[in-house]
């Protein structure tokens, strides 16, 4: 098999074109689901799949599929499923998502073109609202195709007055039925790291041993706002300063967790509302969130613990009143053995360089794996960086890691 390496390119920066904003250093699309620039995008991936032979269809949350049935297959066979997402952050970089989508089609041209005899159907998948900027907190397209989600919970998801629902059947991609992640037997994503492990070992592709556990909690810290002049230090009710102490205190019980239990465990204070917000006003009230991953679910809980109990004592100590709440809770989700088998053997016959690695962040594939084998592979990111115009992995990195997917795709249709 011989992977397009200027065709997988032409295809990025294509795409790149649709919600292009202007920086000074970089690449920057903003690429928000129902939007014109997301409806340029879809229209694109389905030009280009039906450039490749492949059928499309779109479901009622926008998630598009372009099928190939080899002549060699089997049409009722289980089919193999890759792909991603074409959605971004606002002002993102080019690879997050759009790499795993246009990787997975070049591969089912690279097979094409080998000539290679397949026992199952191919398919490619575009999965809506992954990042979560408009409709719901993320992934929803997956959630939907794994049966975790209804259509209608996600077509109720709304932004500023407009449902999912509405978005999609504005710019014509409000299709029907779901599809059933259940049903494929098998699903591959490639993904950019967003971190550096592969970079700083100069390896090529990441073989994903498992997606990380994550807990959202929330805090609300509630104090007395007064007069900044003339209250007192020794009568003030600070929830601030209360609230800054919880945050030296998570940062102390994530650095303790990593260094006596396990080495990738992260807890982050990401997000502070304070009220009034003035500044001649001592702050009453400050809402925090509280972000915590791991692969080992007993890290998680030891952060998560160490937190509530530093809660606890600050209450007491600094007459406050705050609450605590753990909305949203996900445990590790490993990768199939057999997915990762077929990364590795591919990456073998491919001579591309691969290592064992977890993934710190949440991907549609986590949801894929509560239904069928899937797998996740990384491609390097220059000094880690993504969500960011200056996101980067090098076009030689893009082909390498479709070859792996490729390979893969290959191995797992051959069965």
């Amino acid at each position: 098999m011989e992977v397009s390496e200027a065709r997988l390119r032409r295809d990025i920066e294509s795409n790149a074109e649709f919600g292009s904003v202007p920086v000074e250093d970089g690449h920057a699309r903003t690429v928000l689901t129902g939007t014109d620039a997301n409806r340029a995008a879809r229209e694109f991936f389905i030009e280009r799949c039906r450039d490749a032979g492949m059928t499309v269809s779109v479901d009622a949350v926008g998630n598009i599929v372009a099928r190939w049935v080899p002549e060699s297959a089997d049409p009722d066979a289980d089919p193999v499923a890759a792909g991603s997402h074409l959605d971004s952050v606002p002002e993102g970089g080019i690879f997050d998502g759009p790499l795993g989508v246009f990787a997975a089609l070049e591969s089912v041209r690279a097979i094409q073109e080998a000539d290679i005899e397949l026992a199952r159907p191919v398919e490619v998948v575009s999965l809506t609202e992954e990042e979560g900027q408009r409709f719901g907190g993320g992934l929803v397209g997956s959630a939907v195709a794994a049966g975790d989600m209804t259509v209608e919970e996600a077509h109720e998801l709304s932004d500023d007055g407009q449902t999912l629902r509405e978005a999609l059947d504005d710019i014509g991609f409000l299709g029907e039925g779901a599809i059933d992640a259940s049903e494929w037997d098998a699903w591959l994503e490639l993904h950019i790291e967003q971190g550096t492990r592969l970079e700083d070992a100069g390896i090529a592709a990441g073989i994903v041993t498992s997606i990380t556990g994550l807990s959202r909690c929330a805090i609300e810290v509630s104090g007395e706002a007064d007069h900044a002049g003339t209250t007192p230090m020794g009568q003030r009710a600070d929830a601030l300063a209360a609230a800054s102490e919880f945050v030296l205190d998570v940062e102390d019980a994530a650095n303790e967790t990593v260094a006596v239990e396990s080495s990738s465990a992260v807890g982050t204070v990401g997000k502070v509302g304070v009220g009034p917000n003035a500044p001649n006003v001592i702050p009453g009230s400050v809402d925090l969130s509280l972000d915590v991953r791991d692969v080992n679910p007993d890290a998680i809980e030891s952060i998560v613990d160490r937190a509530r109990a530093s809660l606890a004592r600050i209450e007491e100590d600094r007459d406050v009143e705050i609450s605590f709440e753990r909305p949203w809770h996900r445990d590790p989700v490993p990768m199939s053995d057999r997915a990762r088998d077929a990364f590795s053997a591919a990456s073998e016959s491919a001579g591309v360089a691969a290592t064992a690695m977890h993934s710190g962040a949440a991907h549609d594939t986590m949801f894929m794996a509560q239904v069928t084998d899937a797998g996740l592979l990384f491609a390097p990111s220059r000094n880690g960086i993504s969500h960011n115009p200056a996101e980067w992995t090098d076009w030689e990195d893009c082909a390498a890691a479709t070859r792996v997917l490729a390979g893969a795709i290959a191995h797992l249709a051959s069965d």
